[in-house]
């Protein structure tokens, strides 16, 4: 039986290494319902390894992944997404022949297992939330690249998630671009959503996160406010070359 006090997502023991390459080395990571959690660390960290993970795409070599206090480990991408797991990724990755509005339409009927007829009204909820009702019937592919990056997320809504996996949503874009997806996340999470946002942008994570980690190695190297890891001397060791005992 689940209880509210239960983290919603918990990695326990978490291995994984191509090759020579260690991305992730014995993570141990919990997220609670409603937390907005950042995850940072330099390129080739295992960011995006780590949320394949998570969501199936990617098979751990060893550990478990839970979430709503199930083991998903073995379960595949799809099932996972019938439970309430939602991802964006770092390039939207749009049906480009499609317009905005059947790309929700599918992911919603696909993503959440509802016939096709019955997501019209809230796929149009959702477009309208992101600020994309204007564009329902323009062919995804012709989207400026905030617009896909609101389309990427929109579509992750319409699964219906209780956890929402973020991929570098702000990169690329302008300091205005940003706000307006920060201002659009942090609506998310008054809602209660649970959200876990890897991030290079820092004060877009600042705006939104609860609490930040650090992945550096394959392990987690930092945890606390965004203030808090930036200040701490293994982040300042990796992203700046100063030596811990400095």
């Amino acid at each position: 039986m689940t209880s509210s006090a239960d983290p919603i997502l918990a990695l326990a023991g978490i291995r994984k290494r191509f090759g020579a390459v260690v991305v992730a080395d014995g993570i141990d990571l919990a997220v609670r319902h409603g937390e907005a959690l950042g995850i940072l660390g330099p390129n080739g960290a295992g960011k995006t390894t780590l949320f394949g993970m998570v969501t199936g795409n990617v098979r751990p070599d060893a550990g478990t992944v839970t979430f709503e206090s199930r083991d998903v480990t073995a379960l595949s991408p799809a099932r996972r997404c019938r439970l309430g797991m939602a991802r964006s990724f770092q390039v939207p990755q749009p049906f480009s022949g499609l317009t905005v509005f059947e790309n929700l339409v599918t992911a919603a009927a696909f993503g959440a297992g509802e016939h096709e007829s019955a997501t019209y009204d809230r796929c149009a909820e959702i477009l309208e939330r992101c600020g994309l009702l204007p564009l329902a019937n323009s062919r995804a592919g012709t989207l400026r690249l905030l617009d896909r990056k609101r389309l990427e997320l929109a579509r992750a809504l319409a699964t219906k998630p209780r956890l929402l996996l973020l991929d570098e949503v702000a990169g690329g874009l302008t300091e205005r671009e940003c706000e307006t997806l920060v201002t659009l996340i942090r609506d998310l999470r008054n809602t209660g959503m649970t959200v876990v946002w890897i991030e290079h942008v820092l004060h877009a994570l600042t705006a939104v996160a609860d609490r930040v980690v650090v992945l550096h190695g394959g392990r987690l190297i930092a945890e606390g406010t965004a203030t808090e890891v930036v200040r701490h001397p293994a982040v300042a060791e990796v992203y700046m070359g100063i030596p811990m005992d400095a």
